[in-house]
């Protein structure tokens, strides 16, 4: 895999492709009315509004440029094919905590893609990486910056 690569679920490239929409769609226009009104009011140069919608655009500008490279170099994974007899991006996996014997469950995505609240873990986050490649029933130990930790591999799904 490319370092270029961004590794994406069917569901997240979609996410990014909707923001993408949205950005080019509905925000390009509503920065560029904000940018006409302000102009309206006169001297630009000391005209606040019209810099904050000019730094509006800027962003807003930025961050499409980001999300078409991100989707030029998209390399999706198909969690209909896989294989669950290993962790890879894209499987769910249900750990259990050997110290305290909670049990949780992780999604496995790409960098993009993560978001630890709804148990999205990066396969460069600490765990992600320790998982990866394991199969159900392994144990394994992640350093972390408050210690080390002790999972369990119970299952691993698509």
């Amino acid at each position: 895999m490319n370092e270029k690569d961004v590794i994406l679920t069917v569901e997240g490239l979609k996410k990014l492709e909707d923001e993408l929409g949205h950005l080019k769609s509905v925000k390009r226009r509503e920065v560029a009315e904000r940018i006409k009104q302000a102009i309206e009011f006169g001297d630009i140069s000391e005209n606040s509004e019209y810099e904050d919608a000019k730094n509006e655009q800027a962003f807003i500008e930025g961050r499409i440029l980001t999300l078409e490279k991100m989707l030029r170099n998209a390399k999706i994974i198909d969690d209909e094919n896989l294989d669950t007899k290993l962790v890879s991006i894209g499987s769910t996996v249900l750990l259990k905590d050997l110290e305290c014997g909670e049990e949780v469950k992780y999604t496995i995505v790409g960098s993009v893609e993560a978001d630890p609240d709804a148990n999205k873990i990066s396969n460069v986050s600490p765990v992600g990486k320790a998982i990866l490649g394991q199969s159900k029933g392994s144990v394994v130990e992640v350093n972390v910056p408050a210690g080390q930790l002790k999972y369990q591999i119970l299952d691993i799904l698509r």
